[in-house]
């Protein structure tokens, strides 16, 4: 029996942060595996003892989502495109 959640149940967006060590990569090959992909760079910092790191992953799901909603919105405004900007941020 497997433990990775039902596809309903993943979150779209995870950030993993652990120390940097054989474990953190294993997390991160197991998301990756599950159909997770790395959303930017990852992040390090030092805690005075070890090396500490993040990544961000997403679902695919996600991306095409908010691509969609970002297109949604853009044909919104190039509807309302006779309206006039008075450069203070409002039409």
């Amino acid at each position: 029996m497997s433990d990775a959640p039902a596809p309903e149940e993943r979150l779209s967006y995870r950030l993993i942060s652990g120390a940097d060590n054989r474990e953190f990569c294993e997390r991160i090959s197991n998301a990756l595996a599950e159909g997770y992909v790395l959303h930017g760079s990852p992040a390090a910092t030092f805690n005075g003892t070890s090396v500490i790191v993040a990544q961000a992953i997403v679902l695919p799901s996600a991306i095409a989502s908010a691509d969609a909603a970002v297109a949604t919105a853009v044909d919104q405004l190039d509807a309302a495109g006779d309206l006039e900007f008075d450069g203070e941020g409002h039409a």
